[in-house]
């Protein structure tokens, strides 16, 4: 059984099931996040969707790359956790199955190229009080060690 964190899924709403991979992206005592830049900043493990035919690392570095405009090494898979919510920007609502992987940010090769998003570099305590969902909180404060 895979855990849930946020809201229950509602018996009124048909999900459509998306697939996503998220990085901690940890490197000098700090952390790689990315706010996105919408009604209200919101802190983000960098990471997205899937796309058709694409394997699960190669969408985590692209996403990584398109949100951060930073390359990863050594990816490294922690664990996955769902939640059911309303994407906007699809006007949908989904059942996000959400892998979450380690990563070393290797190389900065320029800024974000997804509009909208800003790549930020925080201390990992600041960065697991500002995330934007419980679930991205609870692997960066397990990864990190930190107090539940």
């Amino acid at each position: 059984m895979i855990r849930r964190f946020g809201d229950p899924a509602r018996d009124d709403i048909r999900y459509k099931l998306r697939h996503g991979v998220y990085a901690l992206l940890p490197r000098d005592g700090q952390v790689l996040i990315t706010c996105q830049m919408a009604d209200k900043p919101d802190l983000q493990l960098p990471g997205g969707g899937i796309d058709p035919g694409e394997s699960p690392l190669a969408a985590l570095h692209r996403e990584v790359f398109e949100e951060t405009g930073w390359s990863i090494a050594a990816p490294r898979r922690l664990g996955a956790f769902r939640r059911f919510v309303f994407m906007p920007e699809y006007d949908l609502w989904a059942e996000k199955l959400c892998q979450i992987y380690v990563a070393h940010p290797a190389r900065r090769l320029g800024p974000p190229r997804e509009a909208g998003h800003l790549a930020v570099w925080t201390d990992p305590e600041i960065a697991v009080s500002n995330l934007g969902n419980a679930g991205d909180r609870h692997f960066a404060k397990t990864y990190f060690g930190l107090p539940r």
